[in-house]
């Protein structure tokens, strides 16, 4: 009994004290700290982005990011002229480097102002304009060989296709070891995949003793053209002037339909080349290919094969032999003959320009057979004599181009004359004919 009036009396005691104890309310769980009461009651009249950078010393890192970059800023521009080599202009305007106007130094791939604006530095070439990676099927070839030379001297990367039918290694040997140059043995009548900006399509024998032998006009077309459609790439289909066979018009103007034979002997390489350019329209309208055409009319240079049939080349290795010029029928068949250069450059104009075509690349310099003999006489032989033989079948009669789309569309015109460059090409057949007897120039 005495320890029930204890326990009562000592529960009792600690009623009294836990009342006498201030008591605490229970706040409710919050993953967030408190706020300290005199940042709580400062921030309450600064606004939400003031007082965060001023807190955790932000405004610190912030003053001296700013003085750094205006530090960087201040002394760029001693840092970039010093990367580069000065060009020096005296004040006659002159570039003590070269005399050329625009000159592009493939080393470094850098881009040289015109000489006519003084200039303290080099411009980066990615500022001027892109370097493209362009695919030249038959890169090795006459025609090929020399717009491959003008595309690495550009700047670009350059991958040949080539089969070497008609082309030679020799003629894409000097740029071996270029790290901007590819050479693929491929035939383009077998599909190949790439990644390329632009496909110049030159892939086709050009001459009657190949092409008679070889027709390869629309199943290399063809599949060129599924890359470009694959890949978005810009396309270029370098067509001939055989597309307007033995013409009715003359001069001949791209609107004109033509007048060939589709059963002749000629007719692999005519009715194959027109063709090609119906492939490349019908691309063009039902893909969205973007493309471009050029009719090619006769073209002579260094690097032809050295018997390939063709007026030119027959003329100058038969002077330079020794041997009778063959002229076939009575001589009075016309032609236009363009030196290779000027193609190279109406070509590049084409790709690079915003007109589909088709467009004739020629020049409208217009010679008889025999006219042409009695020039080639005067450039290699005053002693050679002409040797007249029976026309081949389908021969065209007369050949001259109309190039007025051209020079008004892509600002384009031929300017070599048949005498400024007959030497020239003369000097080419001569080396090779003394020194390497290449007899047909295919190897």
């Amino acid at each position: 009994m005495n320890n029930m009036k204890q326990l009562h009396k000592q529960s009792t005691a600690n009623q009294r004290r836990d009342e006498e104890l201030p008591t605490t309310q229970t706040l409710p769980y919050s993953p967030k700290f408190p706020k300290h009461p005199s940042s709580s009651s400062s921030s309450r009249y600064l606004p939400r982005s003031i007082n965060y950078i001023l807190k955790e010393q932000r405004l610190l890192f912030i003053l001296i990011g700013i003085l750094i970059g205006s530090v960087f800023f201040i002394f760029k521009p001693s840092f970039s002229s010093s990367s580069f080599t000065t060009i020096t202009t005296d004040t006659s305007g002159s570039n003590e480097i070269g005399t050329r106007s625009n000159v592009f130094d493939t080393t470094a791939h850098y881009y040289r102002p015109p000489i006519n604006q003084a200039a303290t530095g080099r411009v980066p070439v990615a500022i001027g304009r892109k370097r493209r990676r362009v695919v030249v099927t038959g890169g090795s070839g006459f025609v090929g060989s020399h717009l491959v030379d003008k595309l690495i001297a550009r700047g670009d990367d350059v991958i040949v296709i080539d089969n070497f039918f008609t082309g030679r290694k020799e003629n894409v040997a000097h740029h071996f070891g270029n790290p901007r140059f590819e050479l693929i043995r491929h035939d383009v009548v077998e599909p190949i995949l790439l990644e390329v900006d632009q496909i110049y399509h030159l892939a086709c024998p050009a001459s009657p003793v190949h092409y008679k032998f070889n027709p390869t006009n629309v199943m290399g077309t063809l599949n060129m053209l599924g890359l470009a459609k694959r890949i978005g790439a810009r396309f270029l289909l370098t067509s001939t002037s055989e597309v307007y066979g033995d013409p009715l018009e003359h001069p001949q103007k791209e609107t004109y339909w033509g007048h060939v034979n589709p059963i002749g002997v000629r007719s692999c390489y005519d009715e194959g080349k027109r063709t090609a350019e119906t492939l490349t329209m019908d691309y063009h309208r039902g893909d969205g290919v973007e493309v471009r055409i050029a009719r090619i009319f006769n073209t002579y240079g260094p690097r032809m094969c050295l018997d390939d049939g063709r007026v030119v080349s027959n003329f100058v290795a038969q002077a330079i032999r020794k041997q009778p010029m063959t002229v076939y029928g009575d001589g009075k068949q016309t032609r236009s003959f363009q030196y290779v250069s000027d193609l190279v450059d109406g070509l590049m104009a084409l790709m690079e320009g915003e007109h589909i075509g088709p467009f004739n690349l020629g020049n409208p310099g217009e010679f008889t057979m025999l006219e042409l003999a009695q020039v080639v006489k005067e450039t290699i032989d005053p002693s050679a004599t002409i040797e007249f033989k029976e026309n081949t079948a389908d021969d065209p009669q007369k050949r001259k181009p109309d190039i007025s789309k051209a020079k008004s569309m892509l600002n384009w015109e031929p300017k070599i004359t048949l005498r400024e460059g007959l030497p020239r090409m003369a000097a080419d057949f001569r080396n090779r004919i003394l020194n390497e007897d290449e007899g047909k120039g295919n190897k």
